[in-house]
């Protein structure tokens, strides 16, 4: 275990010197609201394998932060997005030069969702024991059992890199692989969420039926509820539950009494009653929401629902005749906002390597000038 400063800036000084090394994190999230970082193992190539422990090293991670900044050595992580955002915060650094083994993994006739198992086995024949995936990993001493798994997470991370790599390259794709993990230089991917989009997480029935001033009050108490969940490091159930934010939305008290007829404890109204009554009196002097309430489809609502159902079957034939997941091109949220757009938002919504795969082809069909058929061979509809 690296468990000393000393140690961890050796084991650091290493990999700086290496092209590319292997990590990923171990922690518990179950309550506080950023996750509890236990563990960080580091791969530099086969077994030479170590484990990081953040419990000792108290927060003193800069000798890491060095490597994750560097632009010359290649971080590789498999589903990297959380795991470089725990990194982030652990260091204080933004990391580059990342590589996610899962989201390459679509490019190159493998899905985009691909567990590190299956990638393993697939690169390199071996299957992985999970047995320990709920661990306590704040937990010291960790056992063996603890230990070999999460060794085992990097251990054949940079083999699974190189034939990512080599199947990129045999494919044509290395380029677009380079363009996906740019993504992962990108600030804003490291940077807290906005706490007036904390509504968007809400799951409660009734919210479909508030007017357009109850849903602007549930923002602001939602935002509020991010907020401090944030400063206290609780989840978000544990400051107020999502069913007390809609009763509040719904009711909108004005006193301390009010919120108490609403289930609130007295420690909840004793600690929150201050902050929650002015989110309620902003949300409630802010500008209505805007409801729009479900109709009956009309005729333009069934030719946008045919228009969509071409433009999917489209995209869904060419990625599987070129072994691409079409999650990696467009969920079906986008492509339905790209349908709804029309043609001039393709080049936008698609750029770089997705206008040359689909975007084009795609602009021409929502303008018209390219048709689509069933392919006589294989049945998928092709453009042509």
């Amino acid at each position: 275990m690296i468990d000393t400063t000393d140690r961890l800036e050796a084991l650091c000084d290493r990999a700086r010197t290496l092209p590319a090394v292997a990590l990923d994190t171990e922690f518990v999230w179950e309550r506080s609201y950023y996750p509890g970082l236990g563990l960080i193992q580091v791969g530099l190539g086969g077994d030479d394998v170590h484990l990081i422990d953040t419990i000792a090293l108290e927060g003193q991670m800069g000798a890491l932060g060095e490597v994750l900044a560097d632009p010359s050595v290649v971080k590789v992580l498999h589903d990297a997005t959380q795991d470089l955002q725990i990194l982030a915060r652990a260091t204080g650094t933004l990391p580059v030069n990342s590589f996610d083994t899962q989201r390459a993994a679509g490019l190159v006739g493998q899905t985009a969702t691909a567990s590190l198992q299956d990638l393993v086995e697939w690169a390199v024949g071996i299957r992985l024991d999970k047995g320990e995936t709920r661990s306590n990993w704040l937990k010291r001493p960790l056992t063996d059992s603890q230990a070999r798994y999460a060794e085992d997470d990097v251990r054949y991370l940079l083999d699974v890199y190189q034939k990512l790599r080599d199947e990129a390259q045999a494919r044509g794709r290395a380029e677009w692989v380079d363009a996906e993990m740019e993504r992962y230089n990108d600030p804003s991917l490291f940077e807290e969420s906005d706490p007036n989009d904390a509504v968007d997480r809400l799951k409660v029935r009734g919210i479909g039926r508030m007017s357009g001033r109850q849903r602007a009050v549930l923002r602001a108490v939602a935002a509020w509820r991010e907020v401090e969940a944030r400063d206290l490091d609780r989840t978000r159930r544990m400051v107020l539950p999502d069913e007390a934010l809609a009763a509040i939305a719904d009711r909108m008290p004005e006193t301390a009494d009010d919120l108490r007829r609403l289930r609130l404890t007295d420690r909840q109204v004793a600690r929150y009653a201050d902050g929650l009554l002015d989110a309620v009196q902003a949300g409630a002097e802010a500008e209505p929401e805007r409801v729009q309430r479900r109709g009956r489809p009309g005729p333009e609502d069934e030719k946008r629902a045919a228009r969509l159902l071409v433009a999917q079957g489209f995209l869904a034939g060419r990625c599987e005749r070129e072994d691409i997941d079409s999650a990696l091109v467009a969920t079906k949220a986008q492509l339905a906002a790209i349908v709804e757009a029309g043609p001039d938002a393709v080049a936008d919504a698609f750029p770089g390597w997705r206008y040359d795969f689909v975007g084009r082809d795609l602009e021409g069909l929502l303008r018209g000038t390219v048709a689509v058929r069933l392919d006589a061979g294989d049945g998928w509809p092709v453009a042509g």
